[in-house]
């Protein structure tokens, strides 16, 4: 027996080293997942923080973690992503949330930079400082937690879990000011100078300020339709009697503005264009040919306008090459074409946002609507067979679709103008009746007439809602 006792006692103590060498293996390792998970904690659960400047509420945060050390930041434009021109330091860098504007004169101070020096970046500044703040006492919480739940879980004594506590918030605090918080004490020097959206995300500088904006009438009298060839009426019956600049454009006495004016008795005034967008035709003047279109914001008729309708974004985003495109791919979906698409999207978004400022600011104060786009493909697409389109496809192109409707509607939103849905379902394409014309017309995919009246009781309806 005695000899049974001194064997277990032997192996026992060779065995104690061993025992020793594993139990402090699985501590490092908590320490390390730890440590690592409250970094990844507070990332997710600091709230961003919200300033002002220039009358705007802006929200400020960070971006998810990459693995370069350098990069630019994001800022989120109704709904989409678009990256900074200022290049910041660190795997982790700022985000901007535009979730509420008002539109005024502040805000073209805001995107053109004519507010006071050092406005936005100081905002910015004080806002980076207090989320990342915020974040490091996250951090040490989390890490505290997370340690202390694994002492108890290993049934560690006092002496373990006050080692494993103290070693696990060391190295999180470490990491997040060696990693993240490099971002914080970088970022002011990056900011030197960075006083308006235009200077961090560029864009197309935006008109002139106009007089200061006074009250519509009550009554409806007198609308401006602006935009592109969707409210010009593009392959329809051209005006009579038309101007060489109505000839130019395309528009036609089927178009929408027609339709208002005669059911009515508005005098509503059509400056849409073939082939314009904001930055061609709306903001800025607009070249067909070897004629000039000057800029449909600045017509005499805008100091007048009640009521100014908006259709424009299609041809920002060259919804027409992507048709073209999509038609002769195999796919709709892939990662070149959709990425190209993006792009678009966010250039977008920063110039619709200069749009809905300048009109805010028309001398008539008038109720503005966004018409967002029209499905012209719901239903079958047999018909459109010969020209590469199916099934598959027009889900891709629904969907790229529905992605420029969010902007408009979102910026709308934001703006609190009213927004127009005009609905062509059970009228696409490929059905008996449809509200768009075929391939072989002279303007697929364009409104016909029937088209057009569904678009102008779409604009009655939001007008209502007002």
């Amino acid at each position: 027996m005695r000899n049974l006792i001194h064997i277990l006692r032997t192996r026992l103590r060779a065995a104690w080293p061993a025992r020793s060498a594993r139990r402090a293996l699985i501590d490092v390792l908590i320490v390390v997942f730890a440590a690592a998970g409250a970094i990844a904690l507070s990332l997710w659960l600091t709230p961003m923080q919200k300033v002002t400047t220039a009358g705007q509420t802006v929200y400020v945060g960070v971006t998810a973690p990459t693995w370069s050390l350098s990069g630019p930041g994001q800022l989120d434009l109704f709904g989409q992503s678009l990256a900074t021109t200022v290049q910041f330091d660190g795997p982790i860098r700022p985000r901007l949330t535009l979730s509420h504007i008002t539109l005024s004169e502040q805000l073209t101070q805001f995107a053109e930079g004519k507010a006071a020096p050092a406005t936005l970046e100081s905002a910015l500044i004080d806002g980076w400082q207090r989320f990342f703040i915020w974040q490091l006492v996250i951090v040490a919480v989390a890490a505290l937690m997370i340690a202390g739940a694994a002492a108890g879980w290993l049934r560690h004594g006092w002496r373990e879990t006050t080692a494993l506590l103290a070693g696990t918030l060391v190295l999180a605090l470490a990491v997040d000011l060696g990693g993240v918080m490099v971002t914080a004490y970088s970022a002011p020097a990056k900011l030197e100078g960075i006083n308006s959206l235009q200077d961090l995300v560029g864009g197309s500088p935006a008109l002139s300020l106009r007089s200061a904006p006074v009250s519509p009438a009550d009554a409806v009298e007198r609308v401006v339709v602006i935009g592109d060839s969707t409210a010009a009426g593009l392959g329809n019956r051209p005006l009579v009697p038309g101007t060489d600049e109505d000839k130019a454009c395309g528009r036609s006495r089927d178009a929408f503005a027609v339709d208002l004016a005669v059911v009515n008795g508005w005098t509503v005034t059509n400056l849409a264009c073939s082939g314009a967008s904001i930055g061609n035709g709306v903001l800025g003047p607009q070249s067909l040919g070897d004629r000039t279109i000057p800029a449909q914001l600045r017509s005499p008729e805008m100091a007048k306008a009640q009521v100014v309708i908006v259709s424009i974004g299609a041809n920002d985003v060259e919804w027409i090459s992507m048709l073209q495109l999509c038609a002769v791919s195999a796919s709709c979906s892939d990662n070149a074409q959709q990425a190209f698409f993006q792009q678009q999207l966010a250039t977008f978004s920063s110039d619709y946002l200069q749009l809905l400022d300048q009109l805010q600011l028309l001398p008539s104060h008038p109720l503005v609507v966004i018409n967002q786009y029209y499905d012209p493909v719901p239903g079958s697409v047999q018909c459109l067979k010969k020209q590469g389109i199916t099934p598959a496809k027009q889900k891709s192109l629904q969907a790229d679709l529905a992605a420029l409707n969010t902007i408009l509607a979102e910026g709308a939103k934001a703006a609190d103008f009213a927004i127009a849905k005009p609905d062509f379902t059970g009228h696409g394409v490929c059905t008996p009746f449809p509200y768009v014309q075929g391939v072989t017309d002279a303007a697929p995919f364009h409104p016909t007439p029937s088209g057009a009246l569904a678009i102008a009781l779409a604009d009655e309806h939001a007008l209502r809602l007002r």
